[in-house]
């Protein structure tokens, strides 16, 4: 029998939260007793050490009634105009709910694109993993005021899966009005059947997403499955949970039914394997034999040890490290453009500011994105 994960043993969460969960639709406000609850799960889990990242819709539901936007479909437009008003709204009832357990709420919108154009996606990531580490809650949205395609039930599953990805998450939280995978629709065939446990994402467990529901809405459990092999394929667990219970993430650490969805065994390495033979490098670091002996031994490129920049380059781009000698030792993405890497070459990282005028990242190359020989 496989085992499934547990909360209790992440030490980075992303917590997908959607909107008929967050906002009461008869009332179009908050759940705040609902969110308060939610609250003391992420309390929990802060205390324990884990990070927790929220990716919260609710935005054009909170806006909706205030703005006389009452029919059941809008029109793009209206949809934009609706998430820039309920958006303040629910930065504001997450705000609430974490400040009352003395937790720090950060905003964040992002389209699908910012997790993939290279560029974009450092920032995010940077962003991120700064927020957390001053021990704050990110909570994050679709970026649905300039959004177009991506305004659709549904792609916060996607979104979220992608944000785990780009985090390194171990786990990732669907909550959700249903406990799980089922064989079939249960709501339609009463023999369907709970699948606790999903070892791999097969052609046979895809086809139980179904098709999606029909008009605008691309939504249900088909976005789940592909929000699945998103995180599965980057080796971070994934859970379809019920959401609409008090502490949902408590009761899911007590042994709640769910669906598991098991990390792909390759996973942490494929975007290791990504960087270092899928890239073309569009530029060449030549380093000292010290730094050559830091990647050697696991460590970031640091720009004190880089002799020369050869080639141009954004931030974000593939490139190149090669030796005194001349030989390729690591591929990785340029934490710099090439005009400010050649500017930072053989200096210590306290002193990039002064050379550039702002403050980047301490690493010409940190060892998250750098794939040796």
């Amino acid at each position: 029998m496989t085992l499934s994960p547990s909360i209790g043993a992440a030490q980075r969460i992303v917590v997908k939260i959607g909107s008929a969960l967050v906002v009461d639709e008869k009332q179009a406000t908050p759940r705040s007793v609902w969110l308060d609850s939610v609250a003391a799960d992420i309390q929990m889990l802060r205390e324990r050490g884990t990070d927790v990242i929220v990716v919260s819709s609710g935005a054009i539901a909170l806006a909706r009634r205030t703005l006389g936007l009452t029919q059941k479909r809008l029109k793009l437009e209206e949809k934009q105009a609706a998430a820039a008003v309920g958006q303040i709204r629910l930065a504001q009832a997450w705000s609430q709910a974490l400040s009352a357990r003395d937790l720090t709420a950060a905003q964040l919108l992002l389209t699908l694109g910012d997790t993939e154009d290279r560029r974009r996606y450092l920032n995010a990531r940077e962003t991120l993993n700064t927020l957390l580490a001053l021990r704050c809650i990110p909570v994050i949205n679709e970026n649905d005021t300039v959004a177009t395609t991506e305004i659709r039930f549904g792609d916060n599953d996607r979104l979220a899966a992608r944000v785990a990805e780009m985090v390194q998450a171990d786990q990732l939280i669907l909550l959700s009005d249903i406990d799980g995978l089922y064989t079939a629709d249960p709501r339609r065939d009463p023999g369907a059947t709970h699948i606790p446990v999903v070892e791999a994402l097969t052609p046979e467990i895809e086809a139980m997403g179904g098709e999606p529901p029909p008009g605008y809405s691309s939504g249900g459990m088909r976005t789940k499955l592909v929000a699945a092999r998103i995180a599965t394929q980057a080796g971070c667990a994934m859970a379809i949970a019920i959401g609409n219970v008090e502490r949902p993430l408590l009761a899911l650490e007590n042994g709640a039914r769910c669906t598991w969805f098991l990390p792909a065994p390759e996973g942490r390495s494929s975007r290791k394997r990504w960087i270092g033979g899928s890239l073309s490098p569009q530029g060449v670091l030549t380093v000292d034999a010290g730094a050559a002996k830091a990647l050697a031994g696991g460590r970031s490129l640091l720009p004190a040890g880089v002799r020369a920049v050869d080639g141009v380059f954004e931030r974000g781009d593939p490139v190149t490290v090669v030796g005194p000698d001349g030989a390729i030792l690591a591929r990785g993405l340029s934490a710099y453009a090439s005009v400010d890497a050649e500017r930072i070459a053989g200096h210590r990282s306290d002193k990039i500011e002064a050379i550039l005028g702002w403050r980047g990242r301490d690493e010409m190359i940190h060892r998250d994105d750098l794939v040796l020989g």
